[in-house]
Order: structure tokens, then sequence, then C-alpha cells
């Protein structure tokens, strides 16, 4: 590695002598001649405020006076920003916390490393430091989006401008494409497409957002109904907000809407966050509980995210447990996540529900949910979100895809050996 991308000037944190001695032997080997020691965080910090060349900080967490996650506070506190490797021999969930406060902070953090600390390990840190940008005026405040009102909702509605875009949800046990969930979009006649983000907030607190519900609803059947036509029977899972939940009447047209269908109720899965079972309590555990009488499907999204998650289970007639992607993405690699995901599936199969995972991105992943024996899965792996009519031809092109991948799997779950290999070759 050339020097050039290295700190040329860095300070040491920790209160063993041994470990700076062994820091700095380190850096001395990096090409890093000029380091500076502190035996604590409040003469680091002194050091840094006197001393502003110092480019890089090589921090311990374990300090007397001012611990490392202090030291982290008082940097941002101070603005002084030199870049951060933390350098710690504390467990790996510990350390993972502090990463993800460091860059909350905002705190220029290059990595966090377990000690002992390798050559490889502090170069492949030090190596990613970049020079300090010169603070500058911030830009002008430019809409997020585009500018729009009750009357263009209202407009959408009439002229049929939002669209259902399904992303397909797979069977983990045989790849049988078994549902989508429909995912709203909106064609806008001036702004093109646009997603969620640009208008369901403004949707949420029109009085237009049942409506929009009932659409999608519609739409989302016609979908499933054309794959009944290729003998495909196909779930449709849509999203209701907590102002529709909160409307007393919703539960009647959705029943209505469906019947006229003819497709079966059971086949119908609304999802619902927890925030939305919390607004209006009454009326909406109300609505639930009907569509549930008429055999609906009821799935609590995004499952883990809240801190009453479990308690809502209690609560709603649930017959689907979906895990929020942040437990489900990178689970194969961090042991701390799988343990959160293992716990998620085991509570869905205690309480008798479908368990279906979001966000899966990898094969690594994939496959760790069929070793855990997940129902369904849904994410970027297999497909993402395309609108509604493009499902059948997709199914069309990648159902040899998906069987392959799951004989693959089922062969691996067989043989140890094989699946140690596979593993060995992904990485």
């Amino acid at each position: 590695m050339s020097g050039n991308s290295l700190p040329s000037r860095v300070l040491i944190i920790d209160d063993s002598a041994l470990q700076r001695t062994f820091a700095e032997q380190l850096c001395h080997t990096l090409g890093i001649h000029t380091t500076l020691q502190a035996s604590d965080g409040l003469q680091a910090i002194e050091l840094l405020r006197l001393d502003a060349s110092i480019q890089a900080i090589i921090l311990d967490l374990e300090m007397p006076g001012l611990d490392g996650i202090q030291v982290l506070h008082e940097l941002v506190r101070l603005q002084l920003d030199p870049a951060v490797v933390v350098a710690s021999a504390r467990e790996s969930v510990l350390l993972n916390v502090v990463e993800s406060m460091g860059n909350s902070l905002g705190v220029r953090l290059l990595g966090v490393l377990q000690k002992p600390l390798t050559l490889a390990q502090l170069a492949g840190c030090l190596g990613r430091i970049a020079p300090r940008v010169a603070l500058q005026e911030p830009p002008a405040q430019r809409p997020q989006g585009p500018l729009l009102s009750a009357d263009d909702l209202q407009r959408a509605l009439r002229e049929g401008e939002f669209q259902c875009y399904v992303q397909p949800k797979v069977a983990l046990a045989d790849g049988r494409l078994c549902g989508v969930e429909g995912l709203i979009r909106w064609q806008h006649p001036q702004h093109g497409l646009l997603a969620p983000a640009a208008f369901i907030d403004l949707l949420e607190q029109s009085p237009f957002m049942s409506a929009a519900t009932l659409q999608m609803l519609d739409m989302a059947l016609g979908h499933c109904q054309r794959g009944y036509a290729e003998g495909l029977t196909l779930s449709c899972s849509i999203n209701v907000s907590a102002p529709s939940l909160a409307d007393s009447r919703l539960a009647d047209a959705i029943i209505e809407r469906v019947a006229a269908s003819g497709m079966a109720p059971a086949l119908v899965t609304l999802e619902i966050t927890e925030s939305a079972i919390m607004t209006d309590l009454s009326t909406t555990l109300g609505t639930l509980a009907r569509l549930r009488l008429h055999g609906f499907g009821l799935s609590v999204d995004d499952y883990g995210t809240g801190f009453s998650g479990m308690l809502q289970l209690s609560r709603v007639p649930c017959t689907e447990l979906k895990v929020d992607r942040a437990f489900v993405d990178g689970a194969s690699k961090n042991p701390q996540l799988r343990v959160l995901l293992e716990s998620a599936l085991d509570i869905g199969r205690k309480l008798n529900l479908r368990v279906v995972a979001e966000g899966v991105e990898t094969l690594e992943d994939w496959q760790l949910l069929r070793q855990l024996q997940c129902d369904e899965e849904q994410g970027y792996f297999i497909a993402k979100p395309m609108p509604g009519e493009a499902l059948l031809p997709w199914w069309r092109s990648n159902q040899a895809r998906i069987r392959r991948l799951t004989e693959t799997a089922n062969v691996l779950c067989e043989d140890p050996a094989l699946s140690a290999a596979s593993s060995s070759a992904s990485a």
C-alpha cells in the first residue's frame, strides 16, 4: 500500500502502555513514523485541541477518566474531525453498537476492530482515510420531490393514475410462486412514475386513503386472477394504513370487493404495521376482527422493529408474521442478526403463523432461511417489484432458475460437507 494513502500523523489512545507500543510498531511498519500517545480520553482530547495536524486516532474503548464512547461524543461536541479507528477487545455485539453510534454522530469512522490488532486490518482501515474537505456554505434547499396537492390525489383516483406494482413471494420449501404483494405507484402525467415516498404521507393525511387502498385491492386481485388461467393459485397482500383501519366502513368495502372477484378471502392478506394498530385502537381492532371473521389473512408487517411487537401478536388475530428486512439482510454473516431471525421464526412457529421474510438479497441469506425453515420470502434476490402485467412473463422466464436453486439447496442440506464448500466458494 502506498504511504501517500495513509495518514502521516496518528494519535494512539489506550490505557495500556503495551497496547500503545504494539499499535505504534504497526504504524511504523506501515510507514507512519509520526505517532503520539495518550493514556486516557482526557489527555487525548487535550492533545487533539492543541494539535490540529493529527489526522487519525486509534481509540480504545475501556479507559479511566473518559472512555472511548465519551471521546467520540467529545469529538463531535468540540467539532474536532480526526479520522477514527476503534480498537477494543470487547465483544462483537458491543462493537457493532459503537459503530452504529459513531456513524449516527457523524464521526469519520474508518473501522471498528477487535483486538489483537493485525497489520492487514489496520492498513485496511487507515487506507480508507480521505483528506479533510473545507466547510462550505450549505447548498440552497431543493424540494425533495414534486409539489403535490389533495386535488392531484383526487384526479389520480378519478383518472386511474395509481398503479399496482407487485413483488413475488416464493415458497422456500419448493420454489413455488405462491403470491404477490401489491405496492402502490403513481404514474403522474407530468412527473412520471412516482414511488410511495413522494406521496404516501400526503395520501395518508387526505380523505382519499381508503379509496386508494380499495383501488390497489382491485388491481392486485386482477393480477392474481390472471395467474389462475395458467394454473397458478396466487395469494395477494396489500398494505393497509392507520387511517384506513380507523375507517369503520373499510371492512365492508373489502368484503364486498373480494366477494365480487370470486377470489377466496383466505387468499387475501392485509398487511398492518404496529403504528397502525395503535391508532384509534377500538375501531382498528374491530375492523381487523371483522375481516378475520370473514376469512381474510392478517399480517403483522415489519415485525421486530417495534418495542411492543410481541404484545401486538396477542392483540391481533393475525395469520402471518412478516420479518423486517433489518433482521434478514446479512443474517447469514452476522451471528447477532441470525439469533434475532431464529427467534422471530420460532415465535411464528409456536403461534402457528406463516412466516414471510422480506428483504432477501443474497444467495447466502436465502439458503439460511431455507435451513431455518422459513415459509416464504420476497426480495431482490428473487425479483424486484414490477408492473402487474409483467408478473406472468417474469415467472415463465425464472421458474426454472428458482427450481434449480431449490434443488441445489436440498442437496446442500442433505450433505453438510457440500454446504460448507458452497459457503466457502461464495465468500
